[in-house]
């Protein structure tokens, strides 16, 4: 009985407590299901945020959920698209409206701070229309990660942010809004400030905000820093290498930043990089051997920088490395044969370096290998054969090398292969081209041979490529090829948008191109067509660009009218046989028109004003006449280039420039314009070289062009230009960037002060002489070059291109008197200095001396006296010296480039002696004045015998010879009166 009584406590014992965690269980339901309910106050700020957002949904995106459709009110905020909520709390703790289509300004009082539990807030890729990030942001204390990346904000970043101590990953970069207007930048201390308060950040990307300072060392003492993007923050100064061995590091991008310098440091062991990125920079120096130490690395970007030395052996230990961009550096030798140990390498680009030798083989077992890129390096030999192993291979890169061999019949083996480029090789054999349609993925395929004069005897048919049907672009050069059999039926590729079909020796235009509906780019310059171009050719659908360059050409047939849809906005016909009226197409996207060197005739028809795109238009070397036409004043706001040089134009330089702020080059040179200088080019804001030479202007000095602070080249050479080259007033010409002027063979008159040359900083500021070779030139869509035919060591020398590092001053052939200015020795960079032809006095300045980079001096035919200074015996880089005819005394410097010189650049100088004078001319003893005017009379005299008796020739030489006698001995006094003085005058105004 007691045990029964036992059992049935025990069961009620078991039931209550059964109960209890019954009700417990129900307790602990209702009130977590009550805690998922977000707070009112938090609900209420997330509504009010609503209200601030306005939605801006791309046409084309229309369909597109946004996430704050489902913020209604008297719901859950907690199940709110974007929202999370702390399970426990209930708290709003993340909020993601990344990509919503905001568009909105941020505001400083936005309901969005009142969310103060948040934890996460991602606002990427929103459009907050150039607003500021408001400091308000400090108030959300507890935030961890925040992202306002492509956002479009502006303005500086408050410091303010670097009070959320809290925070792992912070994102404001600005990639997708790169106009500086969206720009965001920060102040002096704020990296300074980031490295000390955020020590728990992992992930920081700041790419293109504008930093414009130095990285600070305390960089380094991020010690949980895993990714950091500094991509395009115009950084500068050394970058701490240190920062590169925090050990927790994964990704580094310091990309596009060109002043920042800096070198690679030797790595340990202790080291996490995957992504090393260091592309466009300043950086440089070797790859270090202990790259092999970041045995994670997966991607090594180190192109367009100025990295130099040897690939190190080690980077064959990169076991994972799948992606290595070494190209446009400064890197040399060979490619280690360590690079085949990297079986998952896809791309590995090393173009525009200076590596040399054969391609190792080794390359091949990169059997993962997608893209190879040796372009402009010093390679040779040739491909290896068995490269037809490389099953993978979709782009093959070996453009401007050495390597020779016939490498199209390994290629055609590689099926995968979409882009080849052999082009400027030592290639002799294309074997293999035939088979082109082996590889049924081609999309680009550039063969130029280098030897552009030297093709081969062997015609290519071109109908080898009709097979390609995903044939996108295709570049031959200095390849004889054969349009025969390929008649307008040929199934060319439809694909088809570039083609080059340049020195080909094709001699008609190919009626094939007329089924080209997709072809954009069309190039049939360098060959040996004639003929008429085809009417039809500018009615393609699609085509953007002609050039027929270096052809013989001689007209259009038929119209030169293009359809309304024409996309046409480059032409070059230049260099051809074209004769009569000009022909251009009536495009209004037509911005490149190139017309030169052909035999174009009548007047420049006003039809041309109705290209209102037009940027660059060149119509030099023709036979135009007439006037310039005043409607070209509608085109100068696009206009960039003009060039009417070398044409029969007339009339005065019409007033049309006062709109041209865009106009960077002017050449009206060899014309027969006349009257005044335009007072309207002072609106060319943007010149840069401005030439009127050889023409008839009449006019002073344009001093009104010295508000043009861009213009290096100014010619005004061979006109009627006169008065003084300053106005009187201390005041006279300062253009800062002048590098060429040219202003001989005009009447400009009068001394010049001694400071005259002392603004023109161009010429004598420092070069740097590691800096690339460049030339003057518009870099638009496409590169115009300036020409430009200057007096250089005594002759004429035309340049098709201007060295950026060119300058030349030519005052000569004008009335310029007084002493050569003293400041002319500032000019430290000059290269051409001539002052002859003029009626300078006193002596030969010793400030030449500093003249360091001078190639080329005249200063003969003036009155300049006294002895040559000394001191220009060191100018070691000076060629060609002419101070012949002017009253000079005393040696001639010793042991320089003063002996190396004719005889003729010191004749006229009775004062010159000694032996210098001797080693150069030999024995002589200098005429005296007397003796000079005999001898040329003497040599009058024999003259005019033989004149005479070239005149009696046909009658009788006798008879001739009598008169010349009679002539000279009896009427000599008479004869030459009339005669003779009339010749010396005329060798004096030579």
């Amino acid at each position: 009985m007691k045990a029964f009584l036992c059992n049935q406590k025990m069961i009620s014992i078991l039931r209550s407590i059964s109960f209890l965690f019954f009700v417990s269980c129900l307790l602990n339901t209702f009130v977590s299901s009550t805690q998922h309910l977000c707070h009112l106050d938090e609900r209420d700020a997330l509504l009010e945020f609503k209200t601030e957002l306005l939605i801006k949904k791309p046409l084309l995106d229309v369909d597109s959920y946004i996430k704050t459709e489902s913020w209604m009110n008297k719901s859950d905020c907690c199940s709110w698209d974007g929202i999370t909520c702390s399970a426990k709390s209930g708290r709003v703790i993340g909020l993601d409206l990344s990509f919503n289509y905001l568009y909105s300004k941020l505001e400083s009082n936005s309901s969005l701070f009142k969310l103060l539990h948040l934890r996460d807030l991602n606002l990427t890729g929103n459009n907050f229309n150039g607003s500021s990030i408001p400091a308000e942001f400090d108030k959300l204390m507890r935030l961890e990660r925040l992202d306002l990346s492509d956002s479009s904000l502006s303005g500086q970043i408050p410091v303010n942010l670097l009070q959320l101590t809290k925070l792992v990953s912070l994102h404001l970069s600005s990639s997708l809004y790169p106009d500086f207007s969206s720009f965001l930048s920060i102040e002096e201390s704020f990296l300074h400030l980031l490295a000390q308060n955020l020590r728990n950040l992992r992930d920081l990307d700041m790419s293109s905000v504008n930093i414009s300072s130095k990285i600070p060392h305390e960089f380094s003492n991020m010690r949980s820093l895993r990714s950091l993007d500094l991509s395009n923050c115009n950084l500068f100064g050394k970058f701490p290498s240190s920062v590169l061995l925090i050990p927790s590091l994964q990704s580094i991008t310091l990309s596009s930043n060109p002043n920042l310098r800096g070198k690679l440091p030797v790595f340990g062991e202790n080291n996490s990089l995957l992504k090393l990125s260091i592309e466009r920079t300043a950086f440089s120096g070797p790859i270090p051997d202990s790259i092999s130490s970041l045995k994670h690395l997966i991607s090594l970007t180190l192109s367009f920088s100025q990295f130099s030395g040897k690939i190190p052996f080690s980077v064959g230990n990169l076991s994972h490395l799948s992606y290595l961009y070494l190209s446009y550096n400064n890197f040399v030798g060979e490619i280690p044969s360590s690079i085949g140990n990297l079986k998952q390498l896809t791309h590995f680009h090393v173009s525009y370096n200076k590596l040399s030798g054969n391609l190792p083989a080794s390359i091949l077992n990169c059997t993962q290998l997608l893209e190879l890129d040796l372009s402009s390096n010093q390679f040779t030999g040739s491909l290896p054969p068995i490269i037809s192993q490389s099953s993978k291979l979709e782009s093959f890169y070996a453009g401007d090398n050495s390597f020779t061999g016939a490498i199209l019949s390994s290629l055609v083996k590689i099926p995968s292969l979409t882009d080849i480029s052999l082009g400027y090789n030592q290639f002799n054999d294309f074997a293999g081209i035939e088979n082109i349609s082996l590889l049924p993925n081609l999309r680009y395929i550039s063969i130029e041979n280098r030897n552009y004069n030297k093709v081969s005897d062997s015609e290519v048919n071109l109908n080898v490529f009709l097979p390609l049907k995903k044939l996108d672009s295709l570049l031959i050069s200095g390849i004889p090829l054969s349009t025969a059999n390929i008649t307008l039926d040929s199934d060319f590729p439809s694909s088809l948008k570039y083609l080059s079909l340049s020195g080909c020796n094709i001699t008609e235009f190919p009626e094939f191109i007329r089924k080209g509906r997709n072809l954009r780019i069309l190039d049939f310059s360098n060959n040996k067509m004639k003929g008429q171009v085809p009417d039809w050719l500018w009615r393609l659908p699609k085509l953007e660009s002609v050039l027929l360059s270096n052809n013989s050409f001689s007209g259009s047939n038929g119209s030169f009218e293009v359809s309304p849809e024409s996309l046409i906005s480059y032409v070059d016909l230049k260099s051809n046989a074209f004769q009569g009226p000009l022909f251009i197409p009536s495009s209004k996207h037509l911005r490149y028109f190139l017309g030169s060197k052909n035999n174009f005739t009548g007047e420049i028809p006003r039809s041309i004003c109705r290209a209102s795109s037009l940027e660059v238009l060149d119509l030099s070397n023709n036979n135009f006449d007439g006037s310039i036409p005043q409607c070209l004043e509608t085109l100068m706001s696009s206009l960039t280039d003009l060039n009417l040089h070398n044409n029969r134009l007339s009339g005065m330089i019409p007033e049309i420039f006062q709109n041209a702020k865009s106009l960077m080059s002017l050449d009206l040179s060899h014309n027969r314009l006349e009257e005044k200088f335009p007072a309207s080019f002072v609106g060319c804001s943007e010149l840069e070289v401005l030439n009127v030479g050889s023409n008839t202007v009449n006019d002073m000095f344009p001093f009104h062009l010295n508000s043009l602070q861009k213009l290096q080249v100014l010619v005004l050479r061979s006109n009627k230009f006169h008065g003084t080259l300053h106005n009187g007033d201390g005041f006279w010409f300062e253009f800062p960037q002048l590098k060429i002027i040219d202003v001989s063979h005009n009447d400009f008159f009068g001394a010049l002060p001694s400071d005259y040359f002392l603004n023109w900083t161009a010429m004598y500021s420092e070069r740097d002489n590691n800096m690339e070779l460049d030339y003057i030139s518009n870099f638009g869509g496409i590169t115009y070059y300036f020409s430009l035919v200057l007096m250089s060591k005594g002759v004429s020398m035309e340049m098709e291109r201007i060295l950026t590092t060119y300058t030349a001053i030519d005052f000569s052939g004008n009335q310029l008197s007084g002493q050569i200015p003293d400041s002319v020795g500032f000019l430290k960079e000059l290269c051409i200095l001539n002052m002859s032809n003029n009626a300078f006095t006193g002596h030969i300045p010793s400030t030449l001396a500093n003249l360091t980079n001078l190639e080329s001096l005249d200063l003969s035919q003036n009155k300049i006296s006294g002895e040559i200074p000394p001191e220009l015996g060191s100018l070691s880089s000076l060629a060609w010296i002419n101070i012949s005819h002017n009253q000079l005394v005393g040696s001639i410097p010793q042991g320089t480039q003063f002996q190396r010189q004719n005889c003729s650049s010191y004749e006229g100088n009775p004062g010159l002696n000694g032996s210098s004078l001797k080693d150069i001319c030999g024995d002589i003893k200098a005429p005296t004045q007397s003796e000079l005017v005999e001898t040329k009379e003497e040599e009058e005299e024999e003259s005019l015998s033989w004149m005479a008796a070239g005149l009696g020739f046909a009658p009788g030489v006798v008879f001739g010879l009598v008169l010349g006698h009679i002539v000279v001995s009896y009427k000599h006094e008479w004869f030459m009166k009339v005669f003779g003085r009339r010749k010396q005058r005329t060798i004096r105004a030579r």
